[in-house]
């Protein structure tokens, strides 16, 4: 049983704060592919996330369902699709393709999921104002990267590194109309349960293609345990939390926020230079977000 989205100050919040930390997650990923294959990148992450995940979801009781009614189907569904598979699918493919297109293919996922919500989940119907508020904030986004985004690297496998991070937009996108769609559920233990889930199906996949993992230098291992700690074990409890409260079409504003945080990072700790195009990004970006969530903002501004 779904229920209409409720979104408050603290839904803003969360979006913001997942922008921010995946915005420097390709960065550290790429770092940590120096030291490890791509799917022992993506099996350590997920196994130390799962591993701080389950303590904490055991302290607070270990309860997942909340309701007699059962989804396990939906919960494997969801592991799948919003670990195991996109995890996999992007470390691969960073291998090959620039890290403009691949902020690109993220924020493809709000597009993919708007049509989605529209057909799957009540409460979320698409309407001229909200799709024209997407279409803008995705131009803000092209804006960002610009036309370096889709300039090859020359790699012969470019072409199936794009495709692998389109395919991973679109799991995440079907995976938060799932989770949407899950009966009461627990935030910690469905984290916690999906995390478990992923690193079965991914840990075998590592010991196929790459045979058994080499312990990396310090300094990979720390690449790998920041991206455990804090984009895998502590967004991934942010992302359910906000697609359970607030819905999938409303959490999908984050990953137009990726691209741009990654940009405004790189101005403020590299010394990268602040040009125009950031801030006409970010100027479409926040008229996209406003066009598409007027009502949201409107019942926002309301009470304050």
């Amino acid at each position: 049983m779904t229920h209409p989205p409720g979104i408050t100050t603290k839904s803003w919040l969360m979006v913001a704060a997942l922008g921010l930390i995946w915005g420097g997650t390709f960065m550290v990923q790429k770092l940590a592919l120096g030291y490890l294959p791509p799917l022992w990148v993506a099996a350590g992450r997920i196994s130390f996330a799962a591993v701080l995940t389950v303590a904490l979801w055991q302290a607070l009781g270990g309860q997942l369902f909340t309701s007699d009614t059962r989804d396990w189907r939906g919960l494997g569904l969801v592991s799948l699709l919003s670990v195991a598979v996109p995890f996999m699918l992007l470390s691969w493919a960073q291998q090959y393709v620039t890290s403009g297109f691949t902020g690109v293919s993220m924020a493809a996922v709000a597009l993919i999921t708007l049509p989605l919500a529209h057909l799957f989940i009540p409460g979320e119907r698409m309407t001229l104002r909200r799709a024209a508020g997407f279409a803008i904030g995705f131009g803000g986004v092209l804006v960002l990267i610009g036309p370096g985004a889709f300039q090859g690297a020359g790699n012969p496998l470019e072409t199936w590194g794009r495709l692998a991070c389109l395919a991973a937009a679109s799991c995440y996108a079907v995976s938060s109309i799932v989770m949407r769609r899950l009966p009461p559920i627990d935030p910690v233990g469905l984290s916690a349960v999906t995390l478990i889930l992923g690193m079965a199906d991914v840990i075998p996949m590592a010991l196929i293609n790459h045979g058994p993992p080499r312990i990396p230098a310090a300094e990979g291992l720390l690449y790998v345990m920041l991206l455990g700690l804090v984009p895998t074990a502590g967004a991934n409890l942010l992302r359910n939390l906000l697609i359970r409260s607030a819905g999938p079409v409303f959490m999908s504003l984050t990953n137009y926020m990726v691209p741009l945080w990654s940009v405004a990072l790189g101005v403020l700790f590299l010394a990268e230079p602040l040009r125009a195009s950031l801030l006409w990004a970010a100027l479409l970006i926040l008229i996209g977000v406003g066009l598409s969530q007027y009502g949201a903002l409107k019942r926002l501004f309301g009470r304050a």
